[in-house]
């Protein structure tokens, strides 16, 4: 079962996605938040597989409660989604740079929604291709950041091959595919490189990949 948390200060909002989500048999929400703060004190109560947070809330914001959950080493299994009405904004990217595994847009079609949910509850990245190159052309074409380069000396040149085709958007299989290997070894190099660069998923594998200059727009 997924269980998940629905933070919005919205109550129309809140009700809607419950009534969607709760209608699965394999999901179901466990509690409800109207701001950030209150969001943290459930997810450390409830253990949620999957948060749902909106990016915009008095009190505590989106980005700050993606930042604590992150923070917070009992909280490592909680995947959290931003919800935004505005697609991909400086909102989201700051909430994926603090930790959140992806972003869906509110007016997304039901099943797109009940499939993301899933996908984040796995662990994996909802950042789709075309998404990925909308956030890099957007936000990261700036020059190498000499940090996140630093950082990759800690990988194999294997680690590093792996991290480049997460960046490009590819599955575990995909990547298999691509680099020879089996998925469970495509696996192992892209779990190993997480640790190595303290990235908390895929996404922020994504945002360490291009920062670093190991992959670069349209290369």
């Amino acid at each position: 079962m997924i269980r998940v948390l629905l933070v919005d200060d919205q109550p129309l909002i809140r009700s809607g996605f419950r009534a969607l989500l709760d209608a699965e048999d394999d999901i179901a929400v466990v509690a409800e938040a109207a701001d950030g703060d209150a969001a943290l004190a459930l997810a450390r109560e409830h253990l949620p597989d999957v948060a749902l947070v909106d990016v915009q809330m008095p009190v505590v914001d989106g980005i700050e409660a993606t930042r604590r959950i992150a923070a917070d080493p009992a909280l490592a299994a909680v995947h959290v989604v931003i919800l935004t009405n505005y697609g991909l904004d400086e909102y989201v990217f700051n909430a994926l740079r603090a930790g959140a595994a992806g972003f869906l847009v509110k007016d997304i079609e039901p099943e797109d929604f009940l499939h993301a949910v899933r996908v984040a509850a796995r662990g994996d990245a909802l950042l789709a291709p075309a998404i990925t190159r909308r956030l890099i052309d957007r936000y990261v074409t700036q020059p190498p950041h000499r940090d996140a380069r630093a950082a990759l000396r800690h990988l194999t040149g294997r680690e590093r091959e792996a991290v480049a085709l997460v960046a490009r958007g590819l599955s575990n299989e995909q990547i298999a595919a691509r680099m020879v290997i089996s998925p469970t070894t495509a696996k192992t190099h892209v779990n190993r490189a997480m640790t190595k660069l303290h990235a908390r998923d895929r996404a922020q594998l994504v945002i360490l990949a291009y920062e670093s200059g190991l992959v670069v727009p349209g290369g």
